[in-house]
């Protein structure tokens, strides 16, 4: 069993050495073929194997003049900060794959900087996705701090807070926040935010250089809803009285604006604050978040975007 553990990973060597060789110096397969000593067949494999086995991530960078006019249109119409449209699948317009790598991308771009930053970050699919996508970094002049916990009433986690996995991959302080999502009152929220540790989490987020946030819609497949923090049914009353959307827990309108009451009282996230003069990045795509999102950058929740073509679209033709 030794013997063939070592061959495997001598064969990984092989494929990462293959791979390297053709995205990122250029190299014909024939020229790959002769500078590890294998036939042209062998050396095809060993590029494909780098490729499934995700030793190498490829980063289109060839500005697609689609997707460069649709940021154009975005920034000046939603006065952005950021805008970052990538390719649609026509076969998966709401794919997370392109908007992942974007989302990587302008995260790697805060990250290696040697100006120590404060980076705040939210929860849920397309921020693993995006985390998914960050090359190993070392990066110990940095703070990352989570918006809100992942914890239900029961004390039981979602599979989608980020911030310990980022941290794990690149290497800088994390701070997570050490609440449930939801608390039972207001009362009991303003105690907890009291609590020296969790004010000075909240303090850390206040001071962000820069923030990642999703953008959820809510209706019965709200992620609150498929994360099990509110029931259909509770989606379905909060949709009623005209909640269209939710960031890191906090509902809104389709004016932007936060709504009095309602989970509002109970939400333990760190306040989602309007017209913040630092990126707050929202990244979403799908023809169900439309809505939400044109409301968040109307209300300037967010004042940045990265989304695909189709979302983009959609968001122009509002």
């Amino acid at each position: 069993m030794a013997v063939k553990s070592d061959n495997e990973a001598s064969r990984l060597d092989e494929a990462a050495r293959a791979g390297w060789l053709y995205y990122v110096a250029g190299n014909t397969q024939d020229e790959i073929a002769r500078k590890l000593g294998v036939s042209r067949q062998s050396a095809q494999r060993l590029v494909s194997l780098a490729v499934s086995e995700r030793l190498i991530k490829v980063r289109v960078d060839h500005p697609i003049a689609k997707c460069m006019e649709l940021e154009r249109a975005l920034t000046e119409r939603f006065n952005l900060l950021v805008c970052a449209v990538v390719p649609s699948d026509p076969d998966a317009p709401s794919s997370m794959v392109g908007i992942a790598q974007a989302g990587a991308a302008e995260m790697e771009r805060h990250l290696k900087s040697n100006h120590p930053k404060i980076i705040a970050i939210g929860t849920g699919r397309a921020l693993r996705a995006c985390v998914e996508q960050l090359p190993t970094m070392d990066c110990p002049q940095h703070r990352i701090v989570s918006l809100l916990g992942n914890m239900m009433s029961d004390g039981s986690a979602t599979a989608y807070n980020v911030i310990i996995r980022m941290a794990d991959r690149v290497n800088a302080r994390h701070f997570p926040m050490p609440l449930p999502v939801f608390v039972n009152s207001h009362e009991e929220k303003v105690l907890l935010h009291g609590q020296e540790p969790v004010h000075n989490i909240l303090e850390l987020a206040r001071q962000a250089d820069v923030t990642f946030v999703g953008v959820g819609q809510m209706n019965e497949n709200a992620q609150l809803v498929l994360d099990g923090f509110v029931t259909r049914e509770e989606a379905k009353s909060l949709h009623r009285v005209g909640v269209i959307g939710e960031i890191t827990s906090w509902v809104y309108g389709k004016d932007g604006k936060l709504i009095d009451g309602l989970i509002n009282d109970r939400v333990a996230s760190a306040p989602l604050l309007p017209d913040l003069d630092h990126p707050v990045i929202g990244i979403a795509v799908g023809e169900a978040k439309v809505d939400s999102i044109w409301a968040a950058l109307r209300g300037r929740l967010i004042n940045s975007l990265i989304t695909n073509e189709a979302t983009a679209e959609m968001l122009l033709n509002k």
